[in-house]
């Protein structure tokens, strides 16, 4: 089964972490047919130095770009388009995936043509791979995920791999509001798309007290209670439950940045 993995990179990324995320995917147990690295706007020397590095190495990787910095959901729309197979894997620009990461993702695929998007856990670590901080777990089964999306998301995006189509015919990825994939999951499982979790860690998250700081503030509260908007009105949680991941979720992007951290850590993650 041939397989894409879509990357995005932007200017504020750390040129030695591409390094790493893009070590990771090459050496996979599975490679790759193709990995499209989509250039979210002007990048640094040093970035630019690496991709063309990379790109001389490894001939299966293809590099789009456009000018202005125009964020994470609309680079995942454009660089899709560049995919040449209907089996996407997802990777941050940041992250290590775990070496036999897309085999055992793409044999859920092949054995079960039903799941159209696999998932996993992923390892969340400071510094090194060695120093793991925390665990984003999610249930295993279809039924289990479609449930738990009415409260939280039912995929962990790093480490998601998808069928194209069932992205397409959803509508991509959120342009305007963060996080941009969450209303996109809902939608393909109100398509019938089934997902699935495969019960192990294939991913080392990078995260810094900056990732968490990034996920707060009032705009992103606002957008929260956007994205909750859009999500009831899809008929996919009831009015209560709607009710209260609009105060829950709002309540946690403004509180301040020591609380916010202490309820990702212990609230939110094993």
């Amino acid at each position: 089964m041939f397989f894409s993995v879509l990357m995005s990179v932007y200017f504020r990324e750390s040129s030695f972490f591409l390094k790493n995320a893009l070590d990771s995917v090459f050496s996979q147990s599975q490679k790759p047919d193709e990995v499209v690295l989509v250039k979210d706007g002007k990048l640094t020397q040093e970035l630019d130095s690496v991709i063309e590095e990379y790109v001389q190495k490894y001939p299966e990787l293809k590099v789009v770009s456009y000018e202005e910095n125009r964020g994470l959901g609309y680079a995942l729309n454009y660089g899709m388009q560049y995919c040449t197979y209907d089996i996407v894997a997802r990777m941050d620009a940041d992250d290590v995936a775990k070496p036999d990461r897309f085999e055992k993702q793409i044999r859920v695929l092949e054995e079960h043509p039903e799941i159209g998007l696999v998932t996993a856990w992923v390892e969340e670590f400071v510094g090194t791979t060695d120093h793991i901080t925390a665990k984003r777990t999610l249930p295993e089964s279809p039924e289990e995920l479609y449930e738990y999306g009415k409260s939280r998301c039912p995929a962990n995006h790093p480490v998601t791999m998808y069928r194209k189509q069932a992205v397409f015919d959803a509508g991509g990825y959120q342009t305007e509001l963060f996080p941009e994939d969450y209303f996109l999951w809902i939608k393909m499982l109100m398509n019938g798309v089934k997902f699935y979790c495969l019960q192990e860690s294939l991913l080392y998250f990078r995260y810094s007290p900056e990732t968490i700081a990034k996920r707060g503030g009032w705009k992103y509260a606002i957008d929260e209670l956007k994205i909750q908007k859009n999500i009831y009105r899809t008929g996919y949680i009831s009015l209560p439950r709607y009710l209260f991941n609009s105060v829950s979720k709002f309540t946690v992007r403004v509180l301040p940045l020591k609380l916010r951290m202490w309820v990702y850590l212990h609230l939110l993650r094993k």
